[in-house]
């Protein structure tokens, strides 16, 4: 018998549970316990769609390299994709605007605060769906004549009292998902358009492949908008980056911004270096570097 503390011992030997979903078995979930801590972090992914390596490792309580890892090893098991900053699902349903509202929020705000001060007096836009597009008409400031043309339920919802703008709603099939209108009769308002400045946003994007969608009538209706404006800008957050989770596909055959949350170093990583892309990089709560 040692004149050791016994408490000092279990102190050294215990494994602290880490805060987040207990596993199934009804124990907490132990910082040792890697096998479990994958199987959390794939719910987590098919839940929401997506997830991002600072806040997984937040809610585990490990490091950003463990989650790095943790990642690497299910996608080589093939059970989801790896991007620059998280992953998303492979191959899973199509998350809804509600799910994805809170997804990178700060880094929203950000592509939002900037892309807002883009828009000119006297312009014609077009905002298209999704959370990312949403925040930008949220920050958009007073802006002298104005002309907003959307098929989003979000924009409207923020733009539909502004007294100092002219709102155009482009009607059609509803997509309950992405809550903004699709098909035959949103494609027949859009030739009656074109536009100063479009303000896009995607499930993904790709060097090459251009923006990836969840089914052929967004990406169609997409195509339509990048034929008919002078600055497209597509708004994509790092998880984001040269991803594919979907089969549907614009094509981005001009001069495009991308306006994203990734750093110089993804970017560049990711392929989107020259050719017809200008990349706009920002962080939360700094100034735009250009990659």
């Amino acid at each position: 018998m040692t004149g050791r503390d016994p408490a000092v011992r279990r102190r050294r030997t215990r494994l602290e549970p880490v805060p987040g979903r207990a596993p199934a078995s009804g124990g907490p979930l132990r910082r040792g316990d890697s096998a479990q801590r994958r199987r959390l972090i794939l719910e987590s992914v098919q839940d929401l769609g997506q997830a991002e390596v600072e806040r997984l490792a937040a809610r585990f309580g490990v490091t950003a390299s463990t989650i790095r890892r943790d990642l690497a090893r299910l996608s080589a098991d093939g059970q989801l994709v790896r991007t620059y900053g998280g992953a998303v699902a492979r191959g899973g349903p199509e998350t809804s605007l509600s799910q994805r509202s809170g997804q990178a929020d700060q880094a929203k705000r950000a592509m939002a605060e900037w892309a807002s001060r883009q828009v000119e007096a006297g312009q014609t836009v077009f905002f298209d769906a999704g959370s990312s597009v949403a925040a930008v008409a949220r920050a958009l400031p007073p802006v002298e004549g104005l002309t907003v043309v959307t098929t989003s339920l979000s924009v409207i919802g923020w733009l539909a009292d502004r007294s100092d703008l002219v709102l155009e709603c482009l009607g059609g099939r509803l997509r309950g998902l992405s809550q903004a209108f699709v098909g035959p009769a949103a494609e027949a308002g859009l030739e009656r358009w074109t536009f100063d400045a479009a303000f896009l946003g995607c499930d993904g994007v790709d060097p090459r492949l251009g923006l990836c969608e969840a089914d052929q009538d967004q990406a169609r209706l997409k195509a339509m908008v990048v034929e008919r404006t002078a600055r497209v800008y597509v708004l994509a957050h790092a998880a984001k980056l040269k991803v594919a989770p979907f089969h549907s596909w614009t094509r981005l055959a001009r001069p495009w911004t991308l306006v994203t949350d990734a750093s110089p170093d993804q970017v560049a990583r990711a392929g989107f270096e020259g050719g017809r892309v200008t990349v706009v990089s920002l962080r939360p709560e700094q100034e735009p570097d250009p990659a």
